[in-house]
């Protein structure tokens, strides 16, 4: 367990973090805190897009937060640190030469221990926090669900993900979950997992520079939007060919395209309103944030 501390201010702030096994590769944790928001209230872990924008993903938050007393916790992948997918989206679990980094290393347990450096501070008493990601962030999100155990989220979604992983073992990390020491065991627990995938219906650019384009995301489909489904569909048949409980959902968000800001307000109203906001809503007049 990290032996870090953080205790947030009242309003945004922006704290160092230090993960005890990447002590090389500091990170940077972008907050918001309420100032009604109580060690009982809400607590979102906000997974930030290819942009390494944690501070603007905390800031899509602020009027939730506002609203429902919710803590903001955006941990900030940096580029110079975590450079590339393989360091972010995917995890650091794949080393030089191929090789496996020992389980410890994969940067998918890092939200759970921002979760315990928070505890550590008195910001919070609650056992488990909500997790969201979008693009490159939905693509950690999905991928924390995939490798680690679940006992510090009682709620994710992974918002508009360039592609996925997928829960079989016969194809090899990151297109699957084979060769990297895992078993049946961690899919079953996967597929049980009520996992939200949200899908804007107008994620449907095919030539955007920052869509994953190699074999095996294509073979997923030409856009986001179709993707979500692909794995949706695969997912639900190998929990049925296992006779396996599934417990995932995929949420049709419409009138969204590739959009941080309205995928968050969507996330946002689906935990704390019980709905999905219409898209006039949901998307504002300024550019969309990756």
């Amino acid at each position: 367990m990290t032996t870090t501390t953080l205790t947030p201010q009242i309003g945004r702030s922006t704290l160092p973090f230090v993960d005890q096994f990447h002590p090389d590769r500091p990170l940077e944790v972008n907050f918001y805190r309420p100032a009604d928001h109580g060690p009982d209230d809400p607590v979102v872990i906000v997974q930030h897009g290819m942009l390494r924008n944690g501070d603007e993903y905390r800031d899509f938050w602020i009027p939730a937060a506002e609203k429902h007393r919710i803590l903001i916790a955006a941990p900030t992948f940096s580029d110079a640190h975590f450079p590339n997918a393989e360091s972010y989206n995917n995890g650091l679990i794949i080393g030089e030469g191929a090789s496996v980094r020992p389980f410890e290393k994969w940067l998918y347990a890092v939200p759970a221990r921002v979760l315990a450096a928070l505890r550590k501070g008195g910001v919070t008493r609650r056992a488990k926090v909500r997790l969201y990601g979008h693009s490159a962030g939905g693509q950690f999100a999905h991928r924390l669900l995939a490798t680690q155990d679940h006992e510090s989220f009682e709620a994710v979604i992974a918002g508009n993900p360039g592609w996925y992983t997928l829960p079989t073992l016969d194809r090899v990390f990151p297109e699957g979950l084979g060769g990297i020491g895992l078993d049946e065991t961690t899919l079953a627990r996967w597929f049980a997992y009520p996992m939200h995938i949200f899908a804007g219906d107008q994620d449907i650019v095919t030539d955007d520079p920052s869509l994953p384009a190699q074999a095996e995301a294509l073979r997923q489909g030409q856009h986001r939007y179709a993707r979500a489904h692909f794995v949706y569909d695969f997912a639900r048949n190998e929990a049925e060919r296992r006779r396996l409980p599934f417990n995932w959902k995929l949420i049709r968000i419409e009138g969204v395209g590739h959009d941080g800001a309205a995928m968050s307000r969507a996330a946002a109203a689906y935990w704390f309103e019980g709905r999905i906001p219409p898209a006039e809503e949901l998307v504002s007049s300024e550019p969309a944030a990756l």
